[in-house]
């Protein structure tokens, strides 16, 4: 005691003496060491064998490269996919290379002041509008262009050319012959290429028509439901085809029977490069196409077709085997309407009922 006094301090000392001769103090201790021992047993204790051979290619890094894959051409999968793609890819091509723009279509329409004109062009012009383009809209007046004519071809977003005549239409039955000899010369100047149509504004027409007149190569006709002078009866007028092929005529008009050609001026078309490369069809003389106003009334559409074509064989019937009535000439008299100038009433009309 007096010797570890002499090196510990006196509360230091106190203190260690007091665990060292605590009571229990061995107990703990060879528990301790028992513990240790065990563990130390289990850790050196070889349970199986393990691979202690470290070397510097387990510290490389990972291949990440996909996997090598050997493709043999007799691989059914291989060859399918392949041939698929090929064929779809080929078959697109034919299929974008048989795709032909749209044949222009050039309808040519007189019109002249009087009751129903409004109504007229506008109806022709909405079923117009609705034809797949390209279509050029030649609207031929008399003398001077109206402005209020100018006003419904705006209007109705087709694509248009105001064209005049200047010739005097008093003295001609058929008062639209100097009109469409006017529209034939303006495509003949200018080369038009499309398909010409006469499309009268006072006729019904049916856009299967429209859409019929880009299969005509050269010339094509079509038969014509015509409502009589009389109002009574209702005709068909226009060519008997076997598929395309015109073989006859229909007609119920014995005063007619002369015409080489029973066809209506709204039933057929023709080609515009008739008119201005007579070359091409083997034309044997380049006389001006036009439409004659020395004709007899009911003879016009004839002696202008003879111009064109030489006989049947030359032409077409549109649809195949003419079966189909795609518009109508109706004969519609408005010479009786009073046709108000701009298509304004000057003052109010009476009243007839009177609102209560």
């Amino acid at each position: 005691n007096k010797l570890l006094h002499k090196h510990f301090p006196s509360s230091a000392s106190s203190t260690l003496l007091n665990l060292v001769y605590r009571r229990g103090w061995r107990r703990s201790f060879c528990r301790c060491l028992f513990f240790f021992l065990i563990g130390l047993l289990f850790g050196i204790t070889p349970f199986g064998q393990m691979d202690t051979d470290i070397r510097p290619k387990d510290f490389a890094s990972p291949d990440l490269r996909p996997p090598h894959v050997h493709l043999q051409s007799d691989d059914p999968i291989f060859s399918y996919v392949a041939l698929g793609v090929n064929t779809q890819l080929e078959q697109h091509n034919e299929v974008t290379d048989s795709i032909e723009p749209l044949k222009q279509l050039i309808v040519v329409t007189p019109t002249y002041n009087r009751g129903f004109q409004v109504y007229f062009l506008n109806r022709l012009g909405q079923v117009l509008r609705l034809v797949k383009p390209p279509l050029v809209w030649i609207v031929v007046e008399e003398k001077t262009v109206s402005l209020e004519t100018a006003q419904i071809l705006r209007k109705t977003g087709v694509m248009y050319r105001h064209v005049v005549s200047t010739r005097n239409s008093s003295d001609v039955k058929d008062r639209g012959v100097h009109q469409r000899n006017a529209a034939l010369e303006h495509i003949e100047r200018h080369k038009l290429d499309g398909i010409v149509f006469f499309a009268d504004d006072d006729n019904v027409y049916t856009l299967e028509l429209f859409e019929s007149l880009r299969t005509i190569s050269r010339f094509g006709t079509w038969p014509v439901a015509m409502l009589e002078q009389s109002k009574n009866k209702a005709i068909v007028e226009g060519p008997v085809c076997n598929a395309s092929r015109v073989i006859g005529w229909h007609t119920n008009e014995k005063s007619k029977r002369l015409r080489r050609f029973h066809v209506d001026m709204s039933g057929f078309a023709f080609s515009s490069t008739i008119l201005w490369d007579p070359k091409r069809w083997g034309r044997p003389f380049s006389n001006p196409i036009r439409q004659l106003d020395t004709v007899k009334e009911g003879f016009q559409e004839t002696t202008f077709i003879e111009q064109v074509v030489e006989d049947e064989s030359q032409m077409e019937g549109i649809p195949p085997g003419c079966s189909k009535v795609m518009n109508w000439h109706l004969h519609l008299d408005t010479g009786n309407v009073v046709y108000p100038k701009g298509w304004l009433l000057e003052k109010n009309l009476e009243v007839i009922l009177p609102i209560k």
